[in-house]
């Protein structure tokens, strides 16, 4: 089972993997204690292409069902094993070489220039609306939401992160705001059912757009929100108040400088922006080979330095920042247990090769925020210092103030 192995000597450094190979027999990976692993390999080939593009062949090795788990174990303790030997892959020479390599190339690897961008964000969020209702909340948030105390419901938890971000965007009566990749339309509606503003939503998804829009008339809110299929970059107009959720992991690190620049220019100067991202606490890096090929073509989640470094060249104040760092793990382990009370719908919508792949996808994204290096942040900018009060209590007071509204008017989850 050369080189595989090999490398799995190294790897498995706490718990234990035992590797069924393509000829039926056992070789066992252990360390420290920790948790059993059992998996079979049903092709000759994983022996290499997991050495060399380990995290694409795994997927794709589960996808197709070579690579499958017995004796008890599943996928979520496969990826689980992973998670906490992953710094051992790492370090192990040949895949520092690999990764060396890669990241010369990840400027092409996160291109999002007009046309592409759409193209890649076709490609994930226009698999049909009736899909993503098997496993989203009933607003359809496809974020992280916010979780006061672990009884909460996603649809309170859901709610509570769009309180957050209203409460963070300090809205004004009369301002105008823009909610950039705007998803399926939930913050926009909320901000606009509960304050005197104008809102328009921007997204590059034909599924999202229409169904944002179908929303907006049936609640009577079309005068004042409005969803255009539309790339932010040729949005121009301005805007009292900025907010994008999810997006800016769609940006790529050398797109940077042209959506910070933009976020300037449609703010006045004692405008606000918002910006809810997944990143990770680790040095610079690229998203997995087998993430952009089959979930997020152009994704990249970055780590804070190439995003500070960003913000300083276009003299922006980050005002306030924030980390959600448990919280995606929480509305990802909501999403998994939703997904497979519906699988059987999904294979049926797609196929079993489809229902395989998110389960991947899924499950190794919880992981990744419960025991990797993921997290969400919150970046309040303005092109002022005083853009927002400079005692941070009134976000608390903003969320209390929403909270009572939401009751006044009887807003439901």
């Amino acid at each position: 089972m050369f080189p595989l192995s090999h490398m799995m000597k190294a790897f498995i450094q706490k718990g234990s993997l035992t590797v069924i190979d393509a000829d039926g027999k056992r070789h066992l990976f252990s360390g420290e204690p920790g948790l059993d692993v059992t998996m079979r390999l049903k092709d000759k080939a994983l022996y290499k292409s997991l050495v060399f593009n380990s995290e694409l062949a795994a997927g794709e090795a589960y996808m197709d069902g070579t690579m499958v788990f017995e004796d008890g174990s599943t996928l979520r303790d496969f990826l689980q094993l992973f998670s906490h030997n992953r710094l051992s892959l790492g370090s192990y020479p040949l895949q520092k070489a690999i990764r060396a390599v890669k990241m010369r190339f990840r400027k092409y690897q996160q291109s999002n220039r007009k046309g592409q961008a759409q193209q890649n964000v076709s490609h994930h969020y226009d698999l049909g609306n009736e899909f993503y209702k098997l496993f989203l909340d009933k607003n359809m948030l496809y974020s992280c939401a916010y979780f006061r105390n672990d009884k909460e419901t996603l649809e309170k938890a859901q709610r509570n992160k769009l309180r957050l971000l209203a409460a963070k965007l300090n809205l004004q009566p009369g301002q105008k705001v823009l909610d950039i990749g705007c998803g399926w339309g939930d913050l926009a509606l909320y901000l606009a059912s509960l304050e005197d503003v104008k809102v328009l939503g921007v997204t590059l998804s034909r599924e999202q757009q229409a169904l944002a829009s179908e929303r907006a008339k049936k609640m009577g809110l079309s005068d004042r929100v409005e969803f255009r299929l539309q790339d932010y970059r040729e949005v121009d107009d301005q805007f009292d108040r900025i907010v994008s959720v999810g997006m800016f992991e769609h940006v790529g690190v050398h797109h940077y400088d042209e959506f910070f620049k933009k976020v300037n220019t449609l703010m006045p100067d004692d405008g606000l922006a918002v910006i809810h991202s997944i990143g990770h606490m680790s040095p610079p890096g690229m998203a997995s080979s087998w993430l952009r090929k089959y979930i997020f073509p152009g994704a990249y989640s970055p780590a804070l330095s190439e995003v500070f470094e960003v913000i300083e060249q276009n003299n922006l104040w980050c005002s306030d920042l924030e980390f959600l760092r448990v919280h995606y793990a929480k509305t990802l382990a909501h999403w998994v247990e939703r997904f497979d009370k519906n699988r059987d719908q999904v294979v049926e919508m797609y196929d079993e090769r489809f229902a395989r792949m998110w389960e991947f996808y899924l499950i190794s994204c919880e992981l990744m925020f419960r025991t990797g290096s993921q997290l969400v942040f919150h970046m309040q900018l303005s092109r002022n210092r005083d853009g927002a009060p400079i005692v941070r209590d009134y976000i608390t007071d903003n969320q209390r103030t929403l909270e009572k509204r939401e009751k006044e008017l009887r807003l439901k989850l």
